[in-house]
């Protein structure tokens, strides 16, 4: 049976073997050296005498001539553990115990004498140096069976808690090490990896730590080679087992939640004030401190709803509207009297429930069509319902006729118990000439406390069809038109009409306007005859800058005559005017005109209306020009002003002292 040690007899050799020999050929030849370069090779030894490697030396002498060429080799230093063939240079492992972890390195010295190696030979000596390779011949030993290790129950999740570490003695890879943590009490809190520059096992946290919940954790991790040599499997189990027992720190923490949501309902327009739910936080820590509440001002519960900072109670601060708003969604923290720094927060959900204050009504205002060749019972519409309390899929709505309108009805309604309904027939044929729009008064009614109806009207339109109930036409021009006439030709009608009515308005205007010039260009009628020009005269003493005979009518002097502007009453004789001479003065003939209006009750207002085209010195009107009046207004006398009245009396202060300034006073 082959130990471990000499399982492990991989050699690695580095030689550089100079084999010098003095020969003498029967004490006649110089002395000759010759040197030979030996390589280095890898050898794996599994059993004593496993081949390292063959060394040779040369002789110059004659092989042929006694012993003076025959070479034999022998180790002077190196023993035990390596032997050589004497004859053939091959060198060999000695003993099975050869482990690198013990010695990894040799040195051994070769002799090559001739003669055979006999007494006044000549040798020559060379040294090997050989180094023993790893293999994966030691499992890896903890070298201690128990860690402590301390970890605050703050600790992130994620973060090294700890190392440990076992000892592997071989080299390179066959010293990679893998650790596992053993199913047991910490497999699910805590997790290990390795260190691949030290090859520690780093243990790092999975779970948050409760040091309140749970103050001390006991577990086993097994380390192991991740590189294995089969060879070596009967030599044991590769892998080492130890305990590692992790102590909980207690740390202040804030206050905890007893449920991580809360959800609560409430009746809308439920009176402001009203406790509608609580919540609950406690401080778990050693010594618990207690706890105030409040709701996070970046969440908008705290205008609707307010808490007590003690008791945690929640209360409606505002009249809720379930139409408005259906829920709400808000946070409320809660932290330490000992330690205000230390919150937690927890979200609250609050359903408004609906209350029953909306009638049902139709969803959409339906206007619908039956033809005039209907059949009972026939579905000409379908309608549904909507209300603003909640959505139809949580509503039962039912249909029916009013009362008033299920007397004699010429529809009815069918309730399909779905939250639909439709309108059925009940007469054999409408006519649009009889009437052409019927109005149906439907009753919709929801299935809440309490229960809210609303009476919906629905226009139902006589359309005329074909045999297969396919609607051709349900305009109201068609009730009155034969079968065959076009749109286009009731167009055209129209069109006609509307032209013959436009000529004959036209005819009466203009006849209306050709009277009324007739009547208004009459030359009976003085009051009518205007005389314009563009001259400028002096004033009212200039006679030379127009001819004032154009203001005198001779024909005015005839005899009188029925006035054409108004109707003449019958009862009323027209009276004679005294003849004028063709020259008679202007001013006469205004004043003679003038009495006659004045005595005259039957001339209608208008003819009051009289020309003055007289003025100046000998006028009643006196003169009307500004080239006599006064030239300073000192010469204005005011004082009339003050009698016109305390509306005046304004306009009277400020010329009254206008009048009274006298600047020869002002020094």
């Amino acid at each position: 049976i082959l130990t471990s040690s000499l399982m492990e007899s991989l050699l690695y050799l580095l030689v550089s073997a100079f084999l010098p020999l003095e020969l003498r050929l029967l004490g006649q030849q110089n002395v000759m050296s010759q040197k030979q370069e030996a390589r280095s090779l890898v050898i794996l030894s599994y059993f004593p005498g496993a081949y390292v490697l063959q060394v040779k030396a040369t002789d110059a002498d004659d092989p042929t001539y006694g012993n003076s060429a025959r070479v034999v080799y022998s180790i002077l230093q190196g023993q035990p553990y390596f032997s050589i063939d004497p004859k053939t240079g091959v060198i060999r492992t000695a003993l099975p115990n050869m482990d690198r972890e013990v010695k990894e390195q040799y040195q051994v010295l070769i002799q090559a004498k001739d003669m055979g190696g006999q007494l006044g030979g000549l040798a020559g000596t060379t040294i090997v140096n050989i180094t023993l390779t790893d293999v994966n011949d030691n499992p890896p030993r903890f070298p201690k069976s128990i860690f402590h290790l301390k970890v605050p129950e703050s600790s992130p999740i994620g973060s090294a808690i700890g190392r440990i570490r076992a000892v592997d003695p071989d080299f390179g890879q066959n010293a990679e090490i893998e650790y596992n943590i053993v199913p047991g009490d910490g497999g699910n809190l805590f997790d290990i990896v390795t260190d691949e520059d030290t090859q520690e096992g780093v243990i790092k946290l999975k779970k948050p730590l409760d040091f309140e919940t749970k103050k001390a954790y006991t577990f086993k991790v097994e380390a192991s080679n991740l590189h294995l040599d089969h060879r070596f499997h009967s030599a044991g189990p590769f892998k080492d087992t130890a305990t590692v027992k992790i102590s909980v720190l207690d740390v202040d923490e804030p206050p905890v939640f007893s449920k991580p949501l809360y959800t609560m309902e409430v009746y809308e327009d439920t009176p402001v004030g009203t406790i509608i739910g609580a919540v609950t936080a406690q401080d778990l820590d050693v010594g618990s401190s207690a706890v105030r509440y409040f709701i996070d001002w970046k969440s908008d519960g705290d205008s609707y709803f307010t808490i007590d900072g003690n008791e945690g109670t929640i209360a409606t601060n505002e009249l809720l509207d379930r139409e408005s708003t259906a829920q709400y969604n808000f946070s409320i923290i809660a932290s330490k009297v000992s330690n205000p720094l230390l919150t937690s927060k927890v979200n609250i959900l609050i359903n408004v429930l609906d209350v029953n204050e909306f009638p049902p009504e139709i969803s959409v205002p339906y206007e619908a069509a039956v033809c005039e060749n209907a059949k009972p019972g026939q579905i000409i519409q379908i309608v549904s319902a909507a209300d603003r309390d909640l959505s139809p899929a949580g509503q039962q709505f039912s249909f029916r006729l009013s009362p008033e309108a299920a007397i004699k009805p010429n529809f009815t309604v069918r309730d399909f118990r779905n939250n639909t309904a439709g309108i059925e027939t009940r007469r054999n044929g409408y006519s649009r000439r009889q009437q052409e729009l019927y109005f149906l008064p439907v009753v919709i009614e929801d299935s809440s406390y309490p229960v809210q109806s609303s009476t919906n009207t629905m226009t139902i339109r006589v359309c005329r069809c074909d045999s297969d109930g396919t609607i051709l036409s349900c305009n109201v021009e068609a009730i009155f038109l034969p079968v065959g006439l076009s749109t286009g030709a009731l167009i055209a009608i129209l069109l006609c009409i509307v032209i013959l009515l436009a000529i004959v308005v036209l005819y009466v205007a203009l006849r209306r306007q050709k009277k009324k010039d007739t009547l208004m260009t009459s030359k009976e009628d003085i009051r009518d005859n205007v005389i314009h020009y563009d001259d400028e005269g002096g004033g009212e003493e200039d006679t030379q800058a127009f001819d004032i005979g154009a203001l005198r009518n001779p024909k005015v002097i005839e005899e009188n005559k029925i006035r054409r502007d108004i109707k003449p009453d019958s009862l009323c004789l027209p009276r004679q005017r005294p003849p004028m001479e063709d020259n008679t003065d202007i001013r006469d003939f205004i004043h003679q005109r003038l009495q006659e209006n004045d005595v005259d009750p039957t001339a209608p207002p208008y003819d009051s209306l009289a020309t003055y085209a007289y003025e100046g010195s000998g006028s009643v009107a006196e003169s009307l020009s500004s080239i006599d009046s006064l030239t300073t207004e000192a010469d204005q006398d005011y004082d009339y002003l003050t009698d016109w009245g305390p509306r005046f009396k304004v306009l009277a202060d400020m010329f009254g002292e206008e009048e009274s300034y006298n600047p020869d006073k002002v020094t």
